[in-house]
């Protein structure tokens, strides 16, 4: 597998001055490194059980949607506000300066069902860690949560509650 920080385009002082984005889209612009990218965060939980993969807007949808064609299973997505057609839950939490809320259809896990998160970025962990509230809302069960990559500076996985978690690009620093 290639080398994915040499793929990852590292974008200075966006969205704001001091933040470096780790922007995919170079990633996703290489066939290769995204067939290897989903392989290697979907290889942990080959055995897991897992039948349904849930994403999160919108990069996760991306790699959600590999890793659940890869493993066999149905794919569901987590949406911001207003997006979802049908019946749903919701989930606020809090960001650094006020909240935010993602939705799930109230059909998209089934009880007992093994489940595993997929997003492209662990940051602070926010964001997944209310997608996994929606999974087990429903009845659902969080097998693991896996990610392209994960800003481990922000140390986000304090806020999976020590889930089963892989990142496959770490960034211990901006």
């Amino acid at each position: 597998m290639k080398d994915l920080r040499t793929i990852i385009r590292n974008v200075p002082d966006f969205p704001k001055p001091g933040v470096v984005f780790r922007d995919i889209t170079t990633l996703l612009a290489d066939p290769q490194a995204t067939r290897d990218a989903a392989d290697a965060i979907t290889e942990p939980y080959k055995a897991a059980g897992v039948d349904v993969v849930v994403g999160i807007e919108s990069r996760g949808f991306i790699f959600g949607s590999l890793v659940a064609e890869r493993l066999g299973v149905a794919f569901a997505p987590v949406r911001k506000p207003g997006k979802l057609p049908a019946g749903k839950i919701e989930e606020t939490y809090d960001l650094e300066y006020g909240t935010d809320t993602i939705e799930m259809h109230i059909d998209a896990v089934k009880p007992g069902q093994k489940v595993l998160m997929v997003d492209d970025l662990l940051a602070t962990g926010g964001t997944m860690a209310a997608a996994c509230r929606l999974v087990e809302r429903l009845g659902g069960e969080v097998v693991g949560c896996t990610f392209v990559i994960e800003l481990s500076f922000l140390q986000g996985r304090r806020k999976l509650d020590g889930r089963n978690t892989f990142a496959l690009v770490d960034y211990d620093s901006e």
